[in-house]
């Protein structure tokens, strides 16, 4: 069991521990929704609580110029460990739950070729490829496919599938991919894409005629539609709702909690993207994109695996209830096609 305290030197010679820890800073910081500064005199017991809520942003120089870790590094094992826990689970879902909801409302093509844009550690594709379908993932922060190689090693060498690092609007699907796809997917991405509107009608380049792209999102008016669980302040990860408080309400509100200033800043900007049902299916609209079919949460599948809540489907009077059905549901599935 990792200790609550860890005696604090100034200066050492960075230990085997610390350097490990670096490592694996530049291979996850990915996790940059996360506000945790480690800025000398700082627990290793904080550091491990964060450690189990998946989240770390630190400026590795300081922790190296004001603590020894003896035994981070089992934390830290259990860090990157964690990273294959959140593999897995992403799998499961896409197994369990995605994968059925896809086949229930559109048959897969024999030799459906799959992109999933915004791929993290290509959890929902293995689940692609165990199925025997040609999958390539798209990803902007390279530290989150240094997990997917290795996770995917296997895949990768039999040319199962491939990963990019690049923007989406600068990827041109002939030369960069070699193929157009059957299926895109963006699971938990649209709600942090910058203008929306703007990103949607790219997704045409990438289809093949009679295409289907998939998107699983919470609706920004949910009850932690902010992410604001991510935080590690105790008041400010637990609380509903207050992320829909108006213009800078909400940011004072986050200072009062304890919230430093990065962590605000981050949190504005997940409220700049957030996105609710009525505003993605206005977008779809416009952007030529049919609905072919459609799911949504009461408890999201993902949390059956983070907090052990089974998922549980909305009422069908509730999801019929436009703007109502944003402030209690936690997770949509959608399925849209071209009419292009």
């Amino acid at each position: 069991m990792v200790p609550k305290q860890r005696k604090q030197c100034y200066y050492p010679e960075i230990s085997q521990s610390a350097k490990k820890l670096r490592y694996y800073y530049l291979t996850c910081t990915f996790l940059h929704h996360s506000n945790i500064h480690f800025l000398g005199k700082i627990t290793l017991h904080r550091g491990y609580k964060a450690y189990e809520r998946g989240e770390f942003s630190v400026e590795f120089g300081k922790v190296a110029a004001y603590l020894k870790f003896e035994l981070f590094t089992t934390a830290m094992y259990e860090f990157h460990g964690d990273k294959r826990r959140y593999f897995d689970m992403t799998h499961k879902v896409t197994c369990g739950h995605i994968i059925p909801f896809l086949q229930s409302n559109w048959a897969f093509p024999s030799d459906m070729k799959v992109l999933e844009i915004g791929c993290g550690e290509a959890g929902v594709l293995k689940a692609f490829t165990d199925l025997g379908y040609a999958c390539t993932g798209i990803e902007l922060e390279e530290s989150r496919l240094v997990f997917a190689r290795e996770f995917m090693s296997a895949e990768l060498a039999n040319k199962q599938v491939q990963f990019l690092n690049k923007d989406i609007y600068d990827v041109v699907p002939e030369e960069d991919l070699g193929t157009r796809f059957d299926l895109i997917i963006l699971k938990d991405v649209i709600e942090h894409i910058p203008d929306q509107a703007r990103f949607m009608p790219q997704l045409h380049r990438f289809l093949k005629p009679g295409g289907r792209v998939f998107f699983a999102f919470p609706p920004w008016q949910m009850p932690y539609g902010g992410h604001q669980q991510v935080l590690p302040q105790k008041w400010a990860s637990k609380l509903p709702y207050y992320h829909l408080l108006p213009g800078g309400l909400y940011p004072a509100v986050l200072k009062a909690l304890g919230v430093q200033p990065n962590g605000i800043k981050t949190m504005e900007e997940i409220r700049s993207t957030g996105i609710s049902i009525e505003r993605f299916l206005g977008i779809c609209k416009r952007s030529d994109f049919g609905i072919s079919g459609k799911k949504f949460f009461l408890f999201n599948p993902i949390y059956e695996y983070k907090f052990g809540i089974k998922p549980r489907k909305q009422w069908g009077v509730i999801a019929a209830l436009p703007w109502v059905r944003n402030f209690v549901t936690m997770g949509v599935y959608y399925l849209t096609e071209s009419r292009k």
